[in-house]
């Protein structure tokens, strides 16, 4: 079973289907659901679906075309489709908000690592673009992809969208989803083609790490974030026992940590650390950004607590991440460990760093 932005999927494995339409009559689909029905709406044999998601039954694919028809009445909602479902709750996930129709965020493309969603890092203009939707009509959505890329359209000739897919080129389940508000889906079909034609062009140039940028960071085992509870200096039981992994930034500068490693119950927090070698006793800036929230350590005693959680600073706060943090570094002559206890809750899982003055200072991970 593959639990995918809060429903249960589930996924086997079969043979591809070439021009495969699936149609809405309840055989072709494993429905994990709050509410579902199929109906006749505006003329059209449709599924309703609230609070789920359903999966094409035996459904592979992994190039070419997914489209389908969607109609909703507007309420704040997150309804799409999955591609590309693979085994560890991995998948690709495109999805509209109605309720921000004509904003820049009126629906989203994220990738979904080991179960973890992660739109509070892949946001702006190459993961979202924005639309003016129609309230009680059928709109038509095409994805087109090919490898790593995908150009995404919405009642149009010409894509909208153009993003680079995060996950790897691989075959996977497909299936539809719907998040709170209640919404219909018809006509929904997937054909394999193997090259298909990619027109789109990204949305602003393509990001590269920014100055100082920490590009390699390890990362631990899961923990609970409990261990962590009033702790001034890094407990004995939170380092123990771990096994640890090597991790790359992505090309905005952050360590997705939901690449290495999948929330369990009762453990909801990584450590990413990093040695700072120092020529001398110095003070040095570090720039950062998280989600949900962060305690940093170094050389085992806490130097910073921070909150980022969706919606808690107000009720629009998204808690999207950028290097908007910072604390100075008193860092000894030697070796220094620098460790940032990352607790993930919703939308995303991550740590970014930058330390601009390196003169004097060798960095590792």
């Amino acid at each position: 079973m593959s639990r995918l932005f809060g429903f249960i999927f589930i996924f086997v494995m079969a043979h591809p289907a070439l021009a495969e339409e699936v149609p809405f009559a309840g055989e072709g689909w494993e429905i994990t659901a709050e509410e579902h029905r199929f109906e006749e709406v505006k003329g059209e044999a449709a599924l309703f679906l609230k609070n789920g998601s359903a999966l094409v039954k035996d459904g592979v694919f992994r190039n070419g075309v997914i489209e389908f028809d969607i109609l909703t009445a507007g309420e704040r909602g997150f309804s799409g489709v999955y591609f590309r479902i693979s085994e560890g709750n991995n998948a690709e996930h495109f999805y509209i908000r109605p309720h921000q129709s004509g904003q820049v965020d009126a629906n989203q493309y994220t990738p979904v690592f080991n179960g973890v969603p992660g739109w509070q890092m892949y946001f702006g203009p190459r993961f979202s673009v924005p639309f003016d939707y129609k309230f009680g009509e059928w709109m038509h959505i095409k994805i087109v992809i090919s490898g790593a890329k995908a150009d995404i359209y919405i009642d149009s000739d010409q894509p909208l969208l153009h993003v680079t897919l995060k996950q790897p080129d691989r075959a996977g389940g497909v299936g539809i989803s719907s998040n709170f508000g209640p919404v219909w889906f018809a006509n929904f079909r997937y054909e394999e083609i193997e090259n298909p034609e990619i027109t789109g062009t990204a949305a602003g140039d393509d990001l590269v790490p920014g100055p100082g940028a920490l590009l390699n960071w390890q990362v631990s085992s899961a923990i609970s974030e409990t261990v962590l509870d009033g702790a001034m200096t890094l407990p004995e039981e939170a380092t123990g026992d771990l096994s640890w992994q090597n991790l790359e930034v992505e090309d905005n500068g952050y360590a997705n940590l939901a690449r290495v490693q999948g929330l369990a119950e009762g453990a909801n927090t990584a450590l990413a650390k990093i040695n700072i070698r120092a020529g001398a006793d110095t003070t040095r800036a570090i720039r950062f950004g998280y989600s949900d929230r962060v305690k940093v350590f170094l050389n085992g005693a806490l130097i910073y607590s921070g909150d980022n959680t969706y919606r808690t600073r107000d009720y629009r706060y998204l808690g999207t991440i950028g290097l908007f943090d910072e604390v100075a570094l008193a860092l000894r002559e030697g070796d220094n460990e620098l460790i940032f206890a990352v607790s993930e809750s919703f939308g995303g899982w991550a740590i970014m760093a930058a330390i601009e003055d390196r003169e004097g200072l060798e960095i590792t991970p």
